[in-house]
């Protein structure tokens, strides 16, 4: 195959390889030259072994040519947040406290994705802990801004084509803002569909795996390749998990219906993020119904917070008071504030999460899918000093909800802002058949006025 080979999206880069059109270790090499020409500015890398990676992608092709069977992602190369466990790789949860710590196994989704055949290629910063102090990675669009955290790394490391898909995690908003603010889809599925054993646990209640993809139909293999059942996690279901690539895939049977709710934490949206917004509401017409919003649905975003501090103050307070020198002011703070929650609050917010779960289980019974901000707008300069609020995500997070961010308008200063579709419990595939239908349904809309 001709041309820059890290332009093809993963799913057609799969298919291509199986039927030898393209081989892994071309397809690879592609990519790490990519790094080699950007990383120095990106920094989406806390570990690469360029020849670790060309080693996986020679034995895939090996594989590929003596005729034994090939997996879903074969030959793919794929990054790994920086707090999923790799026995063959460091994993050092960005943090001083754990450099070069080796794991002795690997996560369960790093088993699925050596069982789909994809080629690991490395570990991607995080900010530390995966919470809010962030890391050095830049913002492909403008190397002066924030990819966004915690999945700083991954998001950077796909919007800089650095590799086709990348795993991360998300806890309040760590796959959809930077996602967002790095111009690339992300995809949280729902609560349990991927399995957290093996990845560092911030918080029981709320800790959720997710991905980064230049494509929706990528996202929906990657999430699809790593999903699985797995008695180990507590959040996990024993049972199957939607076909995300088929819902990606598919037609709607009837036009969408579409909610949109106007948080009072909307005004702290950017200008040209409200603006955006407004356009693709308008542009959906009678698709999207709006509500206002009930202060016990705005409210759970302060629910989230509650149960977040407290979480980080059991998972993390004891490591804190041990290294306190080695922990940022940002985590020693939400560590004092779990500490000065009492247990009857924190019984009371975990009360109202499970409600809110029976809430929204009745609401998509009339809607296809929520239409919410993926992020405040564009992304922060690094002189902020943070990688922006995640309140746009709380409330889903908390709800277990898949989510998705669509990379579909552009701010004042040319830089990406995504659009946030969430969806119902266990319906991730109707999700993404309907964000599907609206790309389709806007990209027509644009034409014509064009």
């Amino acid at each position: 195959m001709k041309g820059d080979l890290t332009l093809i999206p993963a799913v057609q880069a799969a298919e291509a390889i199986r039927t030898g059109q393209l081989t892994s270790e071309a397809y690879v090499k592609a990519c790490l030259e990519r790094i080699d020409a950007s990383e120095d500015t990106v920094r989406a890398w806390a570990w690469l072994d360029k020849e670790h990676a060309l080693e996986q992608a020679r034995e895939a092709d090996r594989i590929r040519r003596a005729g034994y069977a090939t997996g879903a992602l074969h030959g793919v190369p794929v990054g790994i947040k920086d707090i999923v466990d790799t026995a063959d790789m460091p994993t050092q949860l960005g943090s001083a406290i754990f450099q070069n710590r080796q794991p002795d196994s690997a996560a369960r989704l790093i088993e699925r994705l050596r069982d789909a055949g994809a080629v690991i290629m490395g570990k991607t910063k995080t900010t530390e802990l995966a919470y809010l102090h962030p890391t050095d990675t830049t913002n492909p669009h403008a190397p002066d801004r924030t990819p966004g955290g915690s999945s700083s790394g991954s998001a950077a490391a796909v919007a800089a084509r650095h590799v086709p898909l990348a795993v991360g995690t998300q806890t309040g908003g760590s796959v959809i803002r930077p996602a967002s603010f790095c111009g690339t889809y992300g995809f949280k599925p729902t609560r349990g569909v991927i399995s957290r054993s093996g990845v560092y646990q911030t918080s029981g209640a709320l800790d959720q795996v997710g991905v980064f993809a230049n494509s929706l139909e990528d996202a929906a293999l990657l999430t699809e390749v790593i999903g699985c059942y797995d008695q180990t996690d507590p959040a996990s279901f024993a049972r199957p998990r939607p076909s995300m690539l088929a819902g990606a895939q598919a037609e709607v049977p009837v036009e969408p219906e579409i909610a949109w709710f106007d948080m009072p934490f909307h005004d702290r949206l950017d200008p040209d993020a409200a603006e955006g917004l407004e356009q693709v509401i308008a542009a959906l017409g009678d698709r999207v119904e709006r509500f206002p919003t009930a202060p016990q649905l705005a409210g759970l975003a302060d629910v989230h917070t509650i149960i977040y501090d407290v979480e980080i103050a059991q998972n993390i307070g004891p490591l804190a008071d041990t290294h306190g020198d080695r922990v940022s002011p940002e985590m020693r703070q939400a560590i004092a504030r779990g500490r000065a929650i009492s247990a009857d609050q924190y019984e009371d917010a975990l009360a109202v999460k499970a409600s809110a779960d029976a809430f929204f289980a009745s609401h998509f019974n009339d809607f296809d899918a929520i239409m919410a901000p993926s992020a405040s707008g564009q992304a922060l300069p690094l002189s902020a000093g943070q990688t922006g609020d995640a309140v746009y995500c709380k409330i889903w997070t908390l709800a277990g909800l898949p989510c998705l961010s669509l990379p579909l308008l552009v701010g004042a200063e040319g830089l990406p802002i995504g659009v946030q579709l969430i969806g119902a419990v266990e319906l991730d595939d109707r999700l993404m058949r309907t964000a599907a239908w609206m790309q389709r349904f806007l990209a027509s809309g644009n034409e014509e006025g064009a």
